[in-house]
């Protein structure tokens, strides 16, 4: 029916408009009142035409102008009649006049007050059906539910401390900064108060009255699912839970629902994520306007800028923990305050030690408090004690559930040095290159690694710019929990059959098996052997056969070599440390001629007479490190060259030692392609036959500050890719023929005071990428930039070094 009465409206109206057009002329009696219904016609034409158009788009019966329809119609005869009207006859002329008006009247009528009320029909029509559209998709929608509070942030615990800088931190950087889906990270080791501090955070007044009921807060199991996190949040708001087809339709449908409550600024709280679930803070992260995620981690997440590091309480602050913690300030005690603070000490500055030791202790008796300050007195740890292990061991064992077990390795690694001590970054290199068989640059990752996860901390003492593989200045320190799990973790396994072996002397305070008078096998591939001044026994008939890595640290003014060290036939890395205030003397040292398979070795504040006795060569010695050693004897002795003992050694580090001049026979190691010398105050020159080193890369001169010219045999060093003399305050000029050097990169002159002028010739260093210097500097370089093709200045600040004073 309705494709029948398509668009028939139009139709009909277009042939009686027709039809009027054409007899009007013809009707002379009747053309007055032709005219009017001809100029009704044309107006309501484009209505009409209209009608038939939403008529037909909505498949919608014509039955509303079907009396319209039928009036034109019988008006097409009706005119058609009137031109047929004689003049002589009024009478009919008179009716069919009447009826013409009747039907100009009938088509002003509907389109006035018929046409009127049928769109008011319509409109209320229009109106039912949206009610039943608004509450179809209502049903369909999330719909409120009285199901409420899922997120929202706990109760702090009423007592705090050392949180108030970094609240204050939080809540000038949350509330202040205006970016938008701006997130924020708070990282530390376990138990060191993260999740304290955001709990703190969102019960604050003023964090309170800006975010309002919008806080949220999310504590994280080890493997969320982003649909089951979203739920809660759809629940906490009110909302039934929706079925989501995918995590990024659970996204999807998370950012339209926070659109909608966000009327007010938003604060999400993801508490404890875990390195698994990284990528899923990402999910969280949409363009809302003064909308905040905080994050609390055991380790740091990229790309969300620095976080918030929480470090161990001070003393003071540790103190005040534990007493309230172990009910010391709430009720009078006979507890002596060397014991509290001994124990106190014992818990390291971490918050959750403090109060679970605190809590152990609480109402005990004055012996076993006693007993407990003794103990950690004589170097146990408070993870030994089994009223804390549960809480304290699990907590941190859980930074190390899905590390790497290389990592898990090189974290232990750090326990081979004494405790409150700074780690050389190169002797981890040392170690862990040779364990794993890596290069340095991928060893020193594992370092990275460490501070990444919080188990480890990074300190540089110096600011360089002497490129990516330079890490002399860069330290590792271990939290002192961290160190003791370390230890824990290797003593589970009984000492014959440990693949890492410790050994602290201290005094005469010696192992039982030390003084057997048996060979005593061990099965470790590590051997780390601690002793201070005051020890006095002598070393034991070990059997080191499998050792690989050796670390000895000392603190004794004159210190013998084990004679078991002959027996270390596969031997790889020597590390020997003193920690004493003045030089230790070395003897013994012609042991190392037994190390035939020695690849490494490291002395840092040692004195030693010679390199070798018998002049007999390290044939596998690639790498040899001195740090602050008195090295002059050794290299005066003009018998045995080093050259001879050490044939085929790759790099050489020289730093901070009283060196007046290079040893004898240097220039002759063609396999050196390393060679770093810095700090060293008293050298005054290099060999004039330096250029003989024709294997050579790198070159490193840092802070040698008497160090006046560079002998022209240097241009000889064709493979040279690196050379810096930075602070080297005397020197005053390069070589003429510097420019020879084609295959250097990276150039170093930052803080060379008295070097004025540059030889023409470094327009030919074709190789040259980078010039790392001072403002004063840069100017000497300006002219010759446009010489270069791809040349950067890195202009940096002198560094002002107190180590230079040494």
């Amino acid at each position: 029916m309705a494709m029948v009465l398509d668009a028939v409206l139009g139709k009909v109206l277009d042939e009686l408009l027709g039809t009027v057009v054409e007899m009007k002329d013809r009707a002379v009696k009747f053309r007055s009142t032709l005219e009017k219904l001809h100029a009704t016609l044309q107006t309501v034409e484009p209505v009409a035409r209209q009608i038939d158009r939403l008529n037909k788009g909505l498949d919608k019966p014509a039955k509303e102008t079907k009396k319209l329809i039928d009036q034109m119609e019988m008006g097409k005869e009706l005119v058609k009649e009137c031109s047929k009207v004689d003049w002589w006859n009024f009478c009919y002329k008179a009716n069919s006049q009447e009826k013409l008006q009747d039907l100009i009247d009938s088509i002003s009528l509907y389109f006035q007050l018929d046409m009127q009320g049928n769109i008011n029909v319509i409109v209320l029509e229009n109106q039912e059906m949206l009610t039943k559209i608004h509450a179809t998709l209502e049903g369909n929608a999330p719909r409120r539910i009285e199901l409420k509070g899922l997120c929202s942030p706990p109760e702090p615990p009423p007592f705090t401390v050392g949180l108030d800088v970094l609240l204050r931190d939080l809540k000038f950087k949350l509330l202040k900064d205006h970016h938008v889906g701006s997130v924020l990270t708070v990282t530390g080791t376990g138990g060191s108060g993260k999740s304290t501090l955001a709990k703190k955070f969102c019960s604050d007044e003023e964090v309170k009255g800006q975010f309002k009921d919008n806080i949220f807060f999310i504590s994280l199991v080890e493997a969320p699912k982003l649909s089951t996190i979203v739920e809660r949040l759809f629940e906490h708001n009110g909302y039934q839970k929706p079925e989501f087809q995918s995590d990024e339709d659970a996204a999807y449908q998370l950012q339209n629902l926070l659109k909608q409550i966000g009327k007010t600024p938003m604060l999400l709280v993801l508490d404890g994520v875990f390195p698994k679930s990284a990528s899923l803070v990402e999910k969280f992260v949409f363009q809302i306007p003064d909308y905040k995620i905080l994050v609390t981690s055991r380790f740091t997440i990229k790309g969300f800028g620095e976080p918030y590091v929480l470090k161990s309480l001070n003393e003071a602050d540790a103190l005040n923990l534990f007493r309230h913690s172990a009910s010391l300030d709430q009720t009078s005690s006979n507890i002596p305050d060397n014991v509290v603070k001994k124990i106190a000490k014992g818990c390291r500055g971490s918050p959750l030690a403090l109060i679970v030791t605190g809590k152990s202790l609480s109402l005990e008796a004055p012996v076993v408090w006693h007993n407990r300050a003794k103990t950690l007195s004589k170097g146990h740890s408070i993870l030994s004690y089994s009223s804390s292990q549960d809480v304290l061991f699990t907590c941190l064992q859980k930074s190390f559930d899905d590390l790497d077990a290389k990592v898990v390795e090189s974290f232990r690694d750090l326990s081979l040095f004494p405790e409150a001590q700074k780690i050389p970054a190169a002797a981890l290199v040392d170690i862990w290159a040779e364990q794993h068989d890596e290069d340095d640059d991928t060893a020193v990752e594992n370092v990275y690694e460490l501070v990444k996860r919080n188990v480890a901390d990074m300190v540089i003492t110096r600011s360089t710019a002497s490129g990516p593989g330079d890490y002399n200045y860069h330290y590792v320190t271990q939290h002192g929990l961290l160190r003791d799990l370390a230890i824990l973790q290797t003593k589970k396994l009984p000492t014959e059959k440990s693949h890492r072996l410790i050994i602290d002397l201290r005094g005469n305070n010696i192992p039982k098996w030390w003084t057997t008078q048996n060979e005593y096998h061990i099965a470790a591939h590590t051997l780390s052997i601690s002793t201070d001044e005051e020890f006095t026994s002598e070393w034991c008939n070990l059997q080191p056969n499998e050792v690989e890595v050796l670390v000895m640290n000392l603190r004794e003014k004159k210190h013998s070599l084990p004679m078991f060290m002959k027996k270390m036939n596969k031997l790889k890395v020597l590390i020997i440390t003193n920690y004493d205030v003045n030089r230790a003397e070395l003897e013994n040292l012609e042991l190392l001629d037994y190390l035939s398979d020695l690849k490494r070795i490291r002395l840092e504040k040692v004195s030693i007479p010679f390199l070798s006795k018998t002049g007999e060569p390290l044939m596998n010695l690639h790498k040899f490190s001195f740090f602050m050693c008195n090295v002059n004897e050794a290299f005066k002795n003009r018998t045995i060259k080093v050259s001879r003992v050490l044939p085929n050694l790759k790099e050489m580090n020289i730093d901070y030692c009283d060196m007046e001049e290079l040893p004898d026979g240097l220039s002759d190691i063609v396999s050196l392609k390393k060679l770093s010398i810095t700090n060293c105050h008293k050298l005054s020159k290099l060999p004039k036959g330096i250029g003989k080193l024709v294997n050579l890369e790198s070159l490193r001169l840092t802070s040698c500050t008497k160090l006046e010219e560079l002998p022209d045999s240097i241009t000889s060093l064709h493979k040279l890719k690196f050379l810096d003399m930075s602070d080297c305050v005397s020197l005053g000029n390069l070589p003429e023929n510097i420019g020879e050097l084609r295959s250097l990169e990276r150039f170093n002159c930052r803080g060379c005071t008295r070097l004025y002028e540059l030889p023409y010739s470094v327009n030919e260093l074709e190789s040259l990428s980078v010039v790392v210097c001072d403002e004063e500097k840069a100017a000497l370089w300006e002219p010759f930039r446009p010489m270069f093709s791809n040349l950067t200045l890195d202009v940096v600040l002198n560094d002002f070094n107190l180590y230079s004073l040494l």
